[in-house]
């Protein structure tokens, strides 16, 4: 514990914001997860890689979160020190004519209205998507066709050491739920997205079909992560859930939602166990009756 009070001291000295034991279920969208050692919410690239720096040479684990939209925190929370990026990490501007640069503390809607602001279109299917630049980066998310990989050119990143670097086109390792930062440990700092000059009027309405679309067909109105599961090759994780029977089917306080079978909603009370208890049960279902392996899409951190 001395040690994560020495790395407390030195980013309060920073201009930091930090906290003791935060409940994680305040920064995940599925409401659920027990208590963050150190909590540590980072204005400035100075600061981070101070950070950076002294985790690394007192051996303190350090975790990055943006909207805890893709999250699953364990009951007993998480050891070591998260960090959430705010302050500059918050700001969009425009580069040019046709390309927006976002911090990664920027949520996705704002990303989108900046997006529309400055009459820029090819960022419409991210809205509604709850989560932040960073986040999304990632791991590539995207929704209705759009994935970040076709909208983002280049990533401006701090590395464990401190040292900030770009990351450019193919070197992002664009995949399907995947970019280079799951293996370099790279911090993403800011997004450069290249886009087309398009008519605001247009891109309001794609916004709106979109958003129309999620509310249709998701659990807009209850806490959860998302898709739980990766799509399955040649498959919908939703459609075989739905055809094992299990809509409404529930652990505890976490039931399959009966709007979308891919969702995992949070009803009240959920803990961590109850909703790895539903995935297995769901995994174990699926499994059994269609012969189809499903795989989380939803990142499960802490103990």
């Amino acid at each position: 514990m001395k040690t994560l009070q020495e790395l407390e001291r030195i980013a309060v000295s920073a201009g930091c914001l930090a906290v003791s034991g935060e409940p994680m279920s305040r920064h995940t969208t599925f409401r659920v997860g027990g208590p963050a050692d150190l909590f540590l919410t980072v204005l400035n690239a100075e600061a981070l890689s101070l950070i950076l720096k002294k985790a690394r040479e007192l051996s303190i684990p350090l975790m990055m979160i943006g909207n805890g939209s893709n999250l699953l925190v364990g009951d007993k929370g998480i050891r070591g020190c998260v960090v959430l990026l705010s302050g500059e990490f918050c700001q969009t501007s425009r580069i040019g004519d046709t390309e927006l640069r976002c911090g990664s503390g920027v949520s996705l809607a704002g990303a989108c209205n900046a997006a529309k602001k400055y009459n820029l279109t090819g960022l419409e299917f991210a809205w509604g998507i709850p989560g932040s630049v960073g986040g999304a980066v990632y791991m590539n998310a995207g929704a209705y066709g759009g994935e970040m990989r076709q909208a983002v050119s280049s990533v401006q990143c701090m590395y464990p050491d401190g040292t900030i670097g770009e990351i450019r086109g193919e070197d992002l390792q664009f995949g399907y739920r995947h970019s280079v930062f799951m293996e370099n440990k790279a911090v993403i700092l800011h997004a450069v997205f290249s886009l087309k000059s398009g008519n605001s009027d247009a891109i309001s309405l794609a916004m709106e079909d979109f958003y129309n679309r999620r509310k249709e067909k998701q659990p807009l109105n209850k806490p959860s992560a998302g898709s739980v599961f990766k799509r399955p090759e040649g498959h919908f994780a939703g459609s075989l859930i739905e055809q094992c029977g299990l809509k409404g089917v529930s652990v505890g306080g976490a039931a399959v939602s009966e709007k979308h079978a891919g969702f995992i909603i949070n009803k009240g009370g959920a803990t961590c166990a109850d909703v790895l208890g539903l995935i297995r049960k769901i995994q174990e279902t699926v499994q059994k009756e269609t012969g189809v392996s499903l795989e989380c899409e939803v990142r499960m951190v802490g103990e």
